[in-house]
């Protein structure tokens, strides 16, 4: 971006804060909801995102993010949503790196279930993902494109006290 005539620099780029949530949606038979990325089809995953500020709780993330992707209100009557107290920290893909600022390579992803009621519509936002589908939690974790989010539904068992 060019600065402008006046000679006011262009205004800073906002990079993504490399902290995100990744919130698993199943119901209490345990389906997973797994959404397919806009930006690369062969990605299907649950609810992923970024922090919008640093001072943004991981609780507010979740509940922003699947909102946001989903169109669920994860704090709605029937909706239990689970702090798992664990996080991952793995190292950003290349294709997205240019989303963060220079010199930032890893993500802190921290880990939410979310359990809804079967038959829970799902609304997804075009801009970022393309379609949807609810799958038992091992055929989800086999369909994961991310290492970690396919481990996280291998453990939604042992978080929903199955396991």
């Amino acid at each position: 971006m060019a600065a402008d005539p006046g000679g006011a620099p262009p205004p800073p780029r906002a990079y993504k804060i490399p902290e995100s949530v990744l919130v698993v949606i199943h119901t209490a038979a345990l389906d997973v909801l797994l959404i397919r990325r806009a930006d690369a089809p062969e990605f299907w995953q649950s609810v992923t995102g970024s922090k919008d500020a640093p001072e943004e709780d991981f609780r507010a993330t979740a509940v922003r993010e699947v909102r946001e992707e989903t169109g669920i209100d994860a704090l709605a009557p029937g909706c239990v949503l689970r702090d798992w107290h664990l996080e991952n920290v793995y190292g950003i893909y290349p294709q997205w790196l240019h989303r963060y600022a220079p010199g930032v390579c890893e993500n802190t992803e921290h880990l939410f279930s979310l359990e809804v009621p079967a038959g829970t519509p799902v609304v997804l936002n075009p801009r970022e993902h393309v379609d949807w589908r609810w799958l038992p939690w091992r055929a989800a974790a086999d369909a994961c494109y991310s290492p970690s989010n396919a481990e996280a539904c291998l453990l939604l068992p042992r978080f929903m006290g199955m396991g």
